[in-house]
Parts: C-alpha cells; sequence; structure tokens
C-alpha cells in the first residue's frame, strides 16, 4: 500500500507540474480573435478556488458538520487577527510569483522555463540556512553548484532557439529570465517564511492555507486594478476566457494543495525525480507540439545537470556527512 501511494503521489506530482506549464505556456500563445485572458484576474479566480478548496477540506475534517466547521475558522481565523496577519507577507510575495509565471511563460518555451525555474531550490536552501538556521551537507552545496552551472547552460544564446522565441511568444527571452528569476527568489523566501510560520504555530496547512488565499484575493485585485483597470473596464473581469483558460485556473489553484497532500508520502529522491520527469515531458511536447523550442546540445548538457543536482540536492547519504553552515 505504501509503495502504491508512492507512485501515485510520482504521478500526481509529474501531471500537475507538466500539464501547468504547457497549459498556461499555450494558453499566452494561442492567437484567437478578441482581447486576451488577463493574468491578473486568473491568479484572483484561483486564489478564491484555493479557499473553497481548503474550506471544504477543513469541512470534512471537522465531521462534515458545519458548526463544527464555522467553530473552527472562527476560532482559528477571527479569534487570532495577528497570526492571520502574519500570512499577509508571504501572500503578498506568492501573488506577485503567481503573475510572474505567467510573464515568464509568455516570453520563454516551456522546456528553458522548466528548467531554468528549479533555481528556486538555490534560493529556497540560501533563505532557510539563513531564517531557519538550517544545515547543509558537502552533497547538498555541491549540488547548488552543480544547479547553477546548468542553468547557466540551458540559458546560453542559441539562434535556432532565439528564431523559435520570437515566432511564439509576446515579448522578449531577457524579460521571461528576469521574470523567472525574480519568481525564485520570491518563491524561495516565502516558502521558507511559510515554513516558519508553520512550526511556530499549530494550526493545520489547509487554515494556513486559507489565511493566504484571503491575503492573496486582496493583493490579486489590486493588481487587477492598478495594471489592467483600462483593459477591465472595456472588456469585463472574464475577458477571453475560455476552457484552456480555466483548467489552467484549476491547475494553478490546486497545484499547492496537491504537492501539500503527497509530500507525506515522497521522500527527497521521489520528488526529484517527479521534477526530473517533468523537465523531460515539458521539453518533449514543448518539441513535438508547441513547436516553441528547438533543442541543442548545450541545452541537453545543462538540463542533465540541473536534473543530477536536483537528485543530489535530496542525496541523504549514511552515515550523513559533517554539516556545513553557511
Amino acid at each position: 500500500m505504501s509503495a502504491n501511494l508512492k507512485y501515485l503521489s510520482l504521478g500526481i506530482l509529474v501531471f500537475q507540474t507538466t500539464s501547468l506549464v504547457l497549459t498556461m505556456r499555450y494558453s499566452r500563445t494561442l492567437k484567437e480573435e478578441g482581447p486576451r485572458y488577463l493574468s491578473s484576474t486568473a491568479v484572483v479566480i484561483a486564489e478564491l478556488l484555493k479557499i473553497l478548496a481548503c474550506v471544504l477540506l477543513v469541512y470534512k475534517d471537522s465531521q462534515c458538520n458545519l458548526q463544527t466547521l464555522n467553530r473552527v475558522l472562527h476560532d482559528e481565523i477571527l479569534n487570532k487577527p495577528m497570526e492571520t496577519l502574519k500570512l499577509a507577507i508571504p501572500s503578498g510575495i506568492y501573488t506577485l510569483q503567481n503573475n510572474l509565471l505567467y510573464v515568464a511563460l509568455s516570453n520563454l518555451d516551456a522546456a528553458t522555463y522548466q528548467v531554468t525555474y528549479q533555481l528556486k531550490i538555490l534560493t529556497t536552501a540560501l533563505f532557510s540556512v539563513s531564517m531557519l538556521s538550517k544545515k547543509l551537507g558537502v552533497y547538498q552545496w555541491l549540488s547548488l553548484v552543480i544547479l547553477m552551472t546548468g542553468v547557466a547552460f540551458v540559458q546560453w544564446p542559441s539562434d535556432s532557439q532565439g528564431t523559435a522565441a520570437k515566432e511564439h511568444s509576446a515579448g522578449s527571452q531577457f524579460v521571461g529570465l528576469i521574470a523567472v528569476l525574480i519568481a525564485c527568489f520570491s518563491s524561495g523566501f516565502a516558502g521558507v517564511y511559510f515554513e516558519k510560520i508553520l512550526k511556530e504555530t499549530k494550526q493545520s496547512v489547509w487554515i494556513r492555507n486559507i489565511q493566504l488565499g484571503f491575503f492573496g484575493s486582496i493583493f490579486g485585485l489590486m493588481g487587477v486594478y492598478i495594471y489592467d483597470g483600462e483593459q477591465l473596464s472595456k472588456n469585463g473581469f472574464f475577458q477571453g476566457y475560455n476552457k484552456l483558460t480555466w483548467i489552467v485556473v484549476v491547475l494553478q489553484a490546486l497545484g499547492g494543495l496537491v504537492i501539500a497532500a503527497v509530500i507525506k508520502y515522497a521522500d527527497n529522491i521521489l520528488k526529484g525525480f517527479a521534477t526530473s520527469l517533468s523537465i523531460i515531458l515539458s521539453t518533449l511536447i514543448s518539441y513535438f507540439w508547441l513547436q516553441d523550442f528547438v533543442p541543442t546540445s548545450v541545452f541537453f548538457f545543462g538540463a542533465v545537470l540541473v536534473i543530477a543536482a536536483t537528485f543530489l540536492y535530496g542525496y541523504d547519504p549514511k552515515p550523513a556527512g559533517n554539516p556545513i553552515k553557511a
């Protein structure tokens, strides 16, 4: 049973990660009549769906009793305003990150995005060392060096890749790269900050996600009216929405919850395997289906280094090596 849950976790993780990146990329490059959907509104809808999903999960944990659900939400959220306000910081950063991912995938092919976004391993590790006083082993520091080297090779300029990117992107590869790098730093900081909050309190992860979603929807709406207010007044909140858009929104809303649910069954090696499979699938589909990516030997070398670094970071030798602190 345990082995089955591990492989099921692997499948869900690979499917969610790969499908979100590919559908988001396809939805941002698909040429259709009329206005394109606003990514800022998609982020808001995803936050609202996340809140709904978490409320249902808390309802299930409350033995499907509405009175118990109401008491839990009242006691854990309304009666603890300071605890709730702590989530405003990571929520705002996550909202920025989610908007940046749309910008990145409007400018980068899915394969390059997938590999480059693994830099969040580096930023998360560095923030963990500085904020949580975590200690990294020799293998983990080595993996971070390999990771940076691999991403550098992936971003190595190529004429064939540049031509394909120009034909299918709404902007430039430089804009996409900057968006991914900022998203990596925001992901690392927000993830470690959220972990710190979870360790300091006994509230369930679902309650915490409701709080994140609440602030996220507020920050998201502010972004909608600040950056897309003019387009919103012309064509409405749901302009350009279609079935594909709703698939992207649902995948983004449930992504974090799915990962949170499967992590308890998956170890670091399995997560690394899932990430590697996702990169490979994204590369193949980006080349054969989206046709916005032309593979090069330099890219493949960099991707192999990133995949190897992902595995090495999760490697836990026995006996453990002497920890090194930054």
